[in-house]
């Protein structure tokens, strides 16, 4: 599947990549300025991503820069090739690059992440499928070693931080349009995992991130996956809302009578949605959000049990 250009509206056209996995596209933008086009995100590092930005970028004029929303391999993974391509810089917000290089830039990183998700209750087989998944798609991320940092401004967009999905995820804002990688979907609630190196309270700085977005009231709203939508504000809202109710049914999953995993919680909270070992570990990751922020709440205790970790309700 070729990438599909649009133009938006004046100055800014989505370039829509293909993606092996759910949700079976991501969207890259182009916002012109003075000085040529600010690319934001590039999909993944496929073998064609040098061909295939070379004929999404043949009618464009000079791309001045490439940023990057967040380090997630579908945002960042053709990164480096983009750059080797039009010769921009390649801008990520100073958290973002230390992921990068924390993550996709060290071989263990798979191994500790399976031994990550055994500590949390996820049975070993189960874990260690993620060595191999790490592998594979490890293939496919090729970032930028020194990129630039991203500052308050770029190209006349606000940087606007928005931790939480990533910690280091950055939305632009300019004249109420906003472009928001994947702090808000109109389809889909982000994931928002905890994981080694992450923050402490990613859920936390989500539930920040949208009353930050809310207040800004953003008329449009331009994706990382979907298409454009209205309100941002609402939307954020109802992103709220929703991990307020998740909060609650995470709790009611605990019991008083010993210490449950975040693997045990998962199952009962997403139940025949988890239909492999990766769905699994999502929810995992995304349970562990939930029941830390309960912890933070004082909600939830945590606990450790046979090397497991546990949480039980306060």
């Amino acid at each position: 599947m070729p990438a599909s250009i649009e133009h938006v509206f004046g100055g800014v056209v989505r370039v829509t990549l293909p993606l092996p996995t759910e949700p079976r596209h991501v969207n890259a933008y182009l916002l012109e300025a003075d000085d040529g086009w600010t690319l934001v995100d590039t999909g993944l590092g496929f073998p064609d991503a040098t061909e295939t930005w070379r004929e999404a970028l043949a009618s464009m004029r000079h791309v001045s820069r490439i940023v990057v929303t967040h380090f997630h391999p579908d945002h960042l993974g053709a990164a480096a090739d983009v750059h080797a391509l039009t010769g921009a810089p390649v801008l990520q917000s100073a958290r973002d690059a230390e992921l990068t290089r924390l993550v996709w830039g060290d071989a263990t990183w798979p191994e500790r992440l399976a031994e990550w998700f055994e500590r949390h209750g996820m049975p070993r087989a189960a874990a260690r499928t993620t060595v191999d998944e790490g592998r594979l798609y490890g293939r496919f991320i090729r970032y930028a070693p020194n990129p630039e940092a991203l500052g308050d401004e770029v190209a006349g967009w606000r940087v606007v931080p928005t931790p939480g999905h990533a910690d280091g995820h950055v939305c632009l804002l300019r004249d109420g349009v906003l472009i928001a990688g994947d702090h808000l979907l109109a389809d889909i609630s982000p994931a928002v995992g905890l994981y080694p190196h992450g923050d402490a309270d990613p859920l936390g700085a989500y539930l920040a991130s949208l009353e930050r977005v809310e207040a800004l009231a953003p008329r449009l709203v331009l994706p990382g996956h979907g298409d454009p939508f209205e309100d941002g504000a609402a939307r954020a809202r109802e992103l709220v809302a929703h991990h307020r109710t998740r909060l609650a049914d995470t709790r009611a999953a605990l019991s008083a009578e010993g210490g449950r995993s975040a693997h045990d919680v998962a199952l009962d909270l997403f139940g025949e949605r988890l239909v492999d070992d990766s769905s699994r570990r999502f929810a995992v990751a995304e349970t562990l959000a939930h029941l830390e922020r309960l912890v933070v709440e004082d909600s939830a205790a945590r606990g450790f049990s046979d090397g497991v970790v546990t949480y039980t309700p306060t």
